[in-house]
């Protein structure tokens, strides 16, 4: 039968396939639009897992925060080329991604549920973009305090931080920035675990050996103070002026957690 450009056009607005593709399965569908578009998914569909095993180094890490500040998310999705990462289709995909994450009932890692939510539409969008994807991460938190977001380089490094008490917008915004170039494995120095602690004890009194026992005590909690500054947020020289610490600069911002992803690094 004859299939109009009208109808061909109104498939393609609806699936996002290619003129022919669209023509073909309304051809092969007698002109059925819907069993035209239920075809055309079923191919995508197939399309998708014969690409599920191609590598995916590409893609961006994303954050949003709901218009209060009490709810956020850092998702990261991926995909083959950075032709593909920075164009707007992906990264409208993305953002959808993340209203999905914000939608989610839950606290902490949500990505099994936003999977879920999202799976149709993500083998829609690996047949329609023509490479693999993947929903790599999502994390949902809360707060009572405040969020902020920093994204660096397009989204190869995403940033999210929870902040109670008073901080003033330039101290959060390069509070970001500073975890994003610094990347500070503890937020203080009561998160660290005794065992790390001890660990680096032992190594530093190994360099010490043949001293006093009084003097090596003494040395050790120099030391220790010091790692502290190179693995604790707080305790590291803040990013704008390397004669203050980070819990200087906002004395009464207290720095409740973060999450610093690099792109690809959970692969």
């Amino acid at each position: 039968m004859a299939i109009s450009a009208k109808e061909v056009k109104e498939l393609r607005d609806k699936t996002g396939a290619g003129m022919m593709d669209c023509k073909k399965a309304l051809v092969a569908a007698d002109g059925d639009l819907e069993k035209a578009l239920e075809n055309l998914r079923k191919a995508g569909i197939a399309k998708a897992e014969k690409k599920a095993s191609r590598a995916v180094k590409e893609g961006k890490v994303f954050a949003k925060i709901s218009d209060d500040k009490k709810t956020a998310v850092l998702v990261e999705v991926m995909c083959e080329t950075d032709f593909v990462a920075t164009n707007d289709i992906f990264g409208n995909f993305v953002d959808g991604i993340a209203d999905a994450a914000l939608a989610q009932n839950a606290e902490g890692c949500v990505i099994d549920a936003v999977l879920e939510a999202k799976d149709a539409e993500l083998k829609d969008m690996i047949a329609k973009i023509g490479e693999n994807m993947k929903i790599l991460r999502a994390y949902k938190w809360t707060t009572e305090g405040q969020f902020v977001s920093y994204i660096h380089a397009g989204g190869k490094v995403g940033v999210l931080v929870d902040v109670e008490g008073e901080a003033d917008a330039e101290f959060l915004n390069m509070l970001g920035m500073h975890i994003a170039a610094f990347n500070p494995p503890y937020v203080r120095p009561e998160d660290v675990p005794a065992e790390m602690i001890e660990k680096e004890k032992e190594i530093a009194t190994a360099q010490l050996a043949g001293k006093p026992a009084e003097m090596i005590e003494k040395i050790l909690v120099g030391k220790i103070n010091k790692w502290y500054t190179e693995v604790c947020l707080v305790k590291q020289a803040w990013i704008k002026d390397d004669k203050m610490a980070v819990e200087k600069v906002a004395p009464k911002a207290n720095i409740k957690r973060f999450l610093r992803w690099e792109l690809g690094s959970e692969l």
